[in-house]
């Protein structure tokens, strides 16, 4: 007796819901695996994502982390590992990372992927294998919305004038340069940094720890390359001093100083952002918010230019993985 081959799933056999994120699933009475259906989630995100900016995948199988590697691959562009790390992650698997690795108590707020420095992902990819048992959304929020929600005066100054980037690895206060550029060879780091364009210089602590001071001027809002809107595109907000409270933006400064601070942010031409500036953009940026809860299984798939992510702060244990592809410059060709 030979098995019956189960019939390929068809569009019929899913429920799509416009909007951001526009929410894909199974009809009731289905069992689909995300590896059964890619190739019809595929024509939906090529007809949806950069409409919407973002497509939940929802309801759907996903067996392991491979095949949330292969679903991810299988849109026509290699995965990317995470270069120039801002923040703290493990691979997982291959080209799969974990979410960024942060106390669970604290908020990460809204940010589009590497908009710190001048090349970014254009697409990426979270799969949530564990939903928290409370709290853990990823909200997000349209970047073509918050650009046009912001006074054009403030998009206007900080388009002109950029914005630089100051960093300070190690410490024991962020992280190691070693890790940050996956390297122990200070002229491997120097390399990394000519070829992208930024400024570096080295110092021995008191203790001889040898630390990396970085400098990058970048974009603070950019175009995207296929839609040609316009999107608010940095980490203003999220790198500057004042995102910490006063508490501890004292113990820092106290610490290390405010030159050797781990992170902060200035127009690109070194001048202070205006305190007025910043709490501005962050009201627009939590007016912006969407939120959706985890179910475990989910796959959320952005388009990293026109959707900014966050992380809400949880409770019990929480796996999400995240996934890149398309590394993209401005003034890159795109194809598709």
């Amino acid at each position: 007796m030979t098995m019956l081959s189960m019939p390929r799933p068809t569009l019929a056999d899913l429920s799509v819901q416009p909007g951001l994120p526009t929410v894909v699933s199974p009809r009731a009475g289905t069992n689909q695996s995300l590896s059964e259906a890619a190739p019809l989630l595929r024509a939906i995100v090529d007809e949806r994502l950069e409409r919407a900016g973002g497509v939940l995948f929802t309801g759907f199988r996903v067996e392991s982390i491979d095949a949330f590697q292969g679903f991810a691959a299988s849109f026509g562009h290699p995965l990317i590992g995470y270069e120039f790390a801002s923040t703290p992650r493990s691979q997982v698997e291959g080209a799969v990372y974990t979410s960024t690795e942060y106390p669970p108590h604290r908020s990460i707020p809204l940010h589009n992927e590497q908009s710190y420095t001048r090349e970014w992902p254009l697409r990426i990819w979270f799969h949530c294998a564990l939903a928290a048992r409370s709290g853990g959304a990823t909200p997000i929020a349209d970047s073509r919305a918050v650009y046009r929600a912001l006074d054009p005066a403030l998009v206007a100054r900080f388009a002109s004038r950029e914005l630089l980037y100051v960093r300070n690895f190690g410490q024991g206060l962020d992280l190691p340069w070693e890790q940050a550029f996956g390297s122990d060879d200070p002229a491997v780091v120097e390399r990394i940094c000519r070829a992208r364009g930024i400024e570096c210089e080295w110092r021995d602590s008191e203790d001889g720890e040898l630390l990396l001071r970085t400098r990058e001027r970048c974009q603070a809002v950019a175009r995207h390359p296929r839609t040609g809107e316009p999107v608010w595109f940095n980490q203003a907000n999220l790198f500057h001093l004042s995102s910490l409270d006063e508490d501890m933006q004292d113990a820092l400064i106290d610490s290390v100083g405010l030159e050797n601070v781990p992170r902060n942010v200035y127009y690109g031409d070194g001048a202070p952002l205006e305190a007025d500036a910043l709490a501005q953009i962050r009201g627009v940026l939590d007016a912006q918010r969407i939120v959706f809860p985890w179910q475990t299984g989910d796959v959320l798939m952005l388009d990293n230019m026109l959707t900014a992510h966050a992380r809400d702060p949880f409770e019990g244990p929480r796996k999400v993985m995240v996934a890149m592809a398309q590394s993209y410059r401005e003034g890159d060709a795109v194809d598709g």
